[in-house]
């Protein structure tokens, strides 16, 4: 009689793909696992080397995804890769304006200690990102 495998009898021993439109991440703080749902999150940055989350109520989280995994985990209709360090939601973006050699500045509804700038060669992909949305 042939057995099942470990996985066919426990299903959630397998690893779950990696989802494109990732609704939350888990995170620990003070001795606690939280879940923040992805559409209460402003941005993701680097602080460190390490990633960040801050949220709507300026809540920040560290996790332990890079900004790369990031990215192919979220909707690349409701976030942007604006630079190395900054990924941000649609919905933080407040305005934009130019900024020197046709860079833009950006600014969000959350503060944040830095300008955040894309880059020329990225400038208009931004634009369509912001105006096909």
């Amino acid at each position: 009689m042939a057995t099942a495998s470990k996985t066919q009898r426990h299903p959630q021993l397998v690893a779950p793909a990696p989802l494109v439109d990732k609704k939350s991440f888990l995170v620990y703080k003070f001795n606690k696992y939280l879940t923040v749902p992805t559409d209460t999150i402003a941005f993701f940055y680097l602080k460190y080397e390490s990633s960040i989350i801050v949220d709507f109520a300026r809540q920040e989280y560290s996790i332990n995804y890079s900004l790369d995994q990031i990215q192919h985990r979220l909707s690349a209709l409701q976030f942007f890769r604006l630079n190395r360090q900054f990924l941000v939601n649609f919905n933080a973006v407040k305005e934009v304006e130019h900024y020197f050699s046709r860079k833009l500045l950006v600014r969000l509804v959350v503060p944040v200690g830095e300008k955040l700038v894309v880059s020329r060669e990225r400038a208009s992909l931004f634009f369509r990102w912001l105006e096909n949305r």
